[in-house]
Order: structure tokens, then C-alpha cells, then sequence
């Protein structure tokens, strides 16, 4: 019967930042995954590592832990860094009020207000008007997540002797055993990451968050012709739905014009992203719908107003679009992560709301101190 002092039960990015913590102190750890690869939120997402605009406190706290962490990672894992950097451009008045409320608040330390002409240096095909004020963070990174994903895990296993079962159902979970459809493996700690997968293992007590899904369309499109942007973007939605932002008071008018003059868009969760990859395409959303078992159809209207406001901040005519998704994560009404404790040697860690990539690392760490003692 194989031993290990942790297993982890689930191989997305919330998993493998548990296994790394794990690792790097020297726990042996095996990672257990119903799929044969990442194939759910961590790899169909943005790559975009976020701190900026992250609620304030506890999520602001632990993206700035994980950005730090995957900044120390990539060169280590053979992870491309393709961006750095985020640009918020503002095209509203309202906005100009938040943007200024936003950096007079520590989470604005290191950031900056810029003009139009200073953030076409970040991204030249920004349209002037709608970066009539914006803001500048040095803090985020963007990866490919599609490849990222792969290569964290390669990593975990290469560097660090992390053991992977892919193609793996966990059936029960009583430490020491961990009941497989492969056969039982016995583990001192057992930390669950189901992502929205809420009807397997400790169902009934994941029940308990309120826990439902968040469906999101994103799309890759493909410039006429060559752009670099040196940042991600971000639009004036973001300052409406980025909880670091839009809690603050100043947001109240923005997020009043924005229901008004924008209705279709805020009825559907969208906000404008845009990062870039290596071969120049871009990967841009996204909407939000909520349910327990959303649709698996993507909508034609939800894609238009994602790119009509892709439109409003960017003069790039005639892109083509090469690919388009569906992604899905788990979403709770008063809380952007869980950690329950069924028994001192077992843990179910959720992330709920949508920011796994950007906190994971940070929260990894934080479990694995809680079961096996801080390091001093």
C-alpha cells in the first residue's frame, strides 16, 4: 500500500498549489485526478495572475502572496511569462472618481493614474477616448494557462518527486486510507480541491456554502495584422464587477451609470479582458451566468456584446475569431473561498469566485501551515 504524508484530491490549479506547498517542505505527496489532464477552470481561463482589484483583505492578501509565489515558479517550471503589467482604461467620468478613491487605499500602492497617451505606450491600439483616465499595475503576469497548467504539474513531479494519478476517481476519503478506483492509498493529511464538482466526495457538507456554478463565454481572436500589447486590459465594467474596486463608496455612480447606459452587459456578468499570447492571437471575455447545472450552448448575443465593448476600447478592425469556450467554476453569494474541515487531518478547499489562478498559491500555503504547523 503506497504512503504518502499528504494526497491531494483534485490536479487543477488549487490542487497543485496545495501539492507544491506540501512539497517544499519536504512532504512526500501524491496528487489523485478523475481526468487524464487539467481540462476544467484552470486551463480555460485568462492566465492573467491578478492582484489589482482584488476584494480588499483576505483576497487582495493572498494574490499578492500568490503572485509572489508564481513569480518565484515559472523559470523554475519552464513557464513563459508573455505579459506583465494591467491597464485599466476608463472612458466614463464616474470612473475617473473610483480609479482615484482606489489608490488612495493600500491595494493602490505601486500603481498609477495614467493618461491616454501614457497607456497607448502599454497598448497602442487603445482608442484615446476610452482611456481618458487609466490605471496602470506592475503587479499582475499573465501565462498561458493551457500550457502553464501542464508544466506546474511536470514540475511538482520532476523537481520535487510529486507523485500524479491521472484517470483516478477517489471513491472515500478516512485518513490514513484513501479509497481509489485503483486501489487504496493511505495518507497522513487528505486536502479535497473538487472545483464545481459538488456531488462527489463530502457533498453534503460542501452543501452547506450555497455552492453553485458560473458559466463564462470567452473567445481567441486573431488580429488583421500585428499588435503587441505589452499589459493586459481591463474597461470600465471591470471597475463595476472587481470587488476591490466596486466596493468602494466612489463606485456607487459608476455602477449606476453603468446599469443604465450598459444594461445588457451588466445583465450578463460581462466585463472586458484582454491579454495576449505568444503568437499574437487574443484571449478575450467574458459573461457570467449562474446555476446549479448550467447550459452547455454558447450564445451568439452574449458574444457580440463582449465584443462590441472589445470595439469601444480597442481600434483593431477586422479580427477573426479562432476559437471560442465555455468555462465553468464554483460560485457562492457571500464568500470567495471555503476551506471545511471535516476531521483535524482533512480539508475541502473551494475557491468561489472565479480567481483560482490569481489566489491558489497563497491559500495553498495557508492549508498546509494549518495541518502541519507554520514554518518560523
Amino acid at each position: 500500500m503506497p504512503v504518502y504524508d499528504l494526497a491531494v484530491v483534485g490536479a487543477g490549479i488549487v490542487g497543485l498549489a496545495h501539492a507544491y506547498a506540501a512539497a517544499r517542505r519536504g512532504k512526500s505527496v501524491v496528487v489523485i485526478d478523475r481526468d487524464a489532464q487539467a481540462n476544467g477552470a484552470s486551463v480555460r481561463n485568462f492566465g492573467f495572475v491578478t492582484v489589482t482589484g482584488q476584494g480588499a483583505g483576505d483576497c487582495w492578501t493572498m494574490a499578492r502572496r500568490a503572485r509572489d509565489i508564481w513569480a518565484e515558479t515559472v523559470e523554475q517550471a519552464g513557464i513563459a511569462v508573455v505579459q506583465r503589467g494591467m491597464v485599466l482604461a476608463t472612458r466614463l467620468e464616474e470612473s475617473e472618481a473610483v480609479i482615484d478613491a482606489f489608490l488612495r487605499t493600500e491595494m493602490g500602492e505601486g500603481c498609477a493614474r495614467i493618461t491616454a497617451t501614457e497607456a497607448q505606450a502599454f497598448v497602442p491600439c487603445l482608442r484615446p477616448a476610452a482611456a481618458r483616465v487609466s490605471l496602470h499595475s506592475p503587479y499582475e503576469i499573465r501565462v498561458e494557462s493551457r500550457t502553464a497548467i501542464p508544466l506546474l504539474a511536470r514540475f511538482l513531479a520532476e523537481h520535487h518527486g510529486v507523485t500524479f494519478l491521472r484517470n483516478t476517481a477517489v471513491i472515500a476519503v478516512e485518513p490514513p486510507r484513501v479509497e481509489t478506483a485503483r486501489g487504496v492509498i493511505e495518507a497522513e493529511t487528505v486536502v479535497v480541491c473538487p472545483g464545481d464538482d459538488f456531488t462527489g466526495l463530502f457533498a453534503d457538507r460542501i452543501a452547506t456554502y450555497g455552492v453553485t456554478r458560473c458559466k463564462l463565454q470567452m473567445l481567441r481572436l486573431r488580429p488583421a495584422s500585428p499588435v503587441h500589447f505589452k499589459t493586459a486590459v481591463m474597461s470600465d465594467l471591470g471597475l463595476g464587477r472587481y470587488l476591490g474596486y466596486a466596493e468602494l463608496p466612489e463606485a456607487g455612480a459608476l455602477k449606476k451609470r453603468l446599469d443604465a447606459d450598459l444594461k445588457a452587459e451588466r445583465d450578463n456578468g460581462i466585463h472586458l479582458i484582454v491579454t495576449q499570447s505568444a503568437d499574437g492571437s487574443l484571449v478575450v471575455g467574458d459573461s457570467h451566468h449562474y446555476a446549479a447545472t448550467p447550459d452547455p450552448f454558447a450564445s451568439d448575443a452574449i458574444d457580440d456584446l463582449i465584443l462590441a465593448e472589445f470595439d469601444r476600447v480597442l481600434d483593431m478592425p477586422g479580427p477573426s475569431i479562432a476559437e471560442r469556450w465555455l468555462g465553468t467554476y464554483a460560485s457562492a453569494p457571500d464568500r470567495w473561498r471555503f476551506t471545511d474541515r471535516p476531521s483535524d487531518s482533512v480539508r475541502i478547499v473551494v475557491v468561489t469566485a472565479g480567481c483560482g489562478a490569481s489566489t491558489a498559491f497563497g491559500i495553498g500555503e495557508e492549508t498546509i501551515n494549518e495541518l502541519y504547523g507554520s514554518v518560523a
